[in-house]
């Protein structure tokens, strides 16, 4: 009896042992991961991609179940290694790959000259976002600085569009994502003065709204006038003055008559004279 009932009791452990293990598969997906860092507008094959399990109750929205219906969709942006290959990351099917399955829709990628002091000493990276300063004349050939683009987010600089590096790059070169009348102004404006990028943050969306700056307001004067220092100079006690002899009492009816006094500076010396 002792031998059947253990005998019982074993086959019940592996039976739900079994049991549980269905239950898990069964509730477990398939996703597409990537199993290298992968750069955006790089298309993709079956030697970047795998399939692993993943919890049915935690399927990403817009994942993939099978690595063949990936073959040859183009990136947008950067995807790490283990991360899930989601529909949104993705180009438009039939894009081919390079920098222009980045573009948005509607946009385009216009390259700029630059150098250390327009690249903003090389902080200008791919995914942040600059405006545009234009140095130039106005109508009346004075000299005026103004801010002509907005918050235009930088495509590439030099031949790289990763954003995964935040070190700063001193390229000659930088490509911007603009709308095609904003690449109009750009073009227009590096024809008729020198550009310069001012670096932004990223999340700030609020307008500048400038006149511009002239030569008249860098000399403009402020409201504060600067007083010269005093030399300190040592300076003798004053001479001694006589006393001043006593005048007879005048008539009651007189009016008073105040005595004025002139002090007399000469060098280091004072002397004080009566009017």
């Amino acid at each position: 009896m002792l031998g059947l009932s253990l005998v019982a009791g074993l086959a019940a452990v592996v039976l739900a042992g079994r049991w549980l293990n269905e239950q898990s598969v069964s509730a477990q997906g398939q996703v597409v991961v990537a199993t290298r860092d992968l750069e955006l507008g790089q298309p993709l094959d079956g030697t970047m991609l795998k399939s692993v399990p993943w919890p049915g109750d935690a399927m990403p929205a817009g994942s993939f179940r099978d690595v063949v219906a990936l073959d040859g969709r183009v990136l947008k942006t950067v995807v790490l290694k283990g991360e899930p290959i989601l529909d949104p990351k993705l180009a438009p099917v039939g894009t081919k790959g390079g920098l222009s399955a980045v573009i948005g829709q509607g946009r385009r990628a216009i390259t700029v000259k630059v150098n250390e002091v327009v690249g903003v000493a090389g902080f200008a990276l791919p995914g942040n976002y600059v405006d545009v300063l234009v140095a130039t004349q106005d109508d009346k050939d004075k000299p005026v600085s103004k801010i002509v683009l907005e918050r235009i987010l930088v495509l590439a600089v030099a031949q790289e569009a990763s954003r995964d590096d935040t070190k700063p790059r001193v390229v000659n070169a930088v490509t911007l994502e603009v709308t095609p009348e904003q690449a109009e102004r750009l073009d227009l404006s590096r024809s008729v003065g020198t550009l310069s990028l001012v670096l932004r943050n990223q999340i700030d969306n609020v307008a500048a709204s400038t006149d511009g700056a002239r030569k008249a307001d860098l000399l403009a004067r402020v409201g504060i006038e600067e007083v010269a220092p005093t030399p300190a100079v040592q300076t003798k006690p004053a001479a001694a003055t006589k006393p001043r002899p006593k005048q007879a009492a005048r008539p009651a009816t007189a009016p008073a008559v105040v005595a004025e006094r002139v002090e007399v500076i000469r060098g280091v010396q004072r002397s004080n004279t009566d009017l």
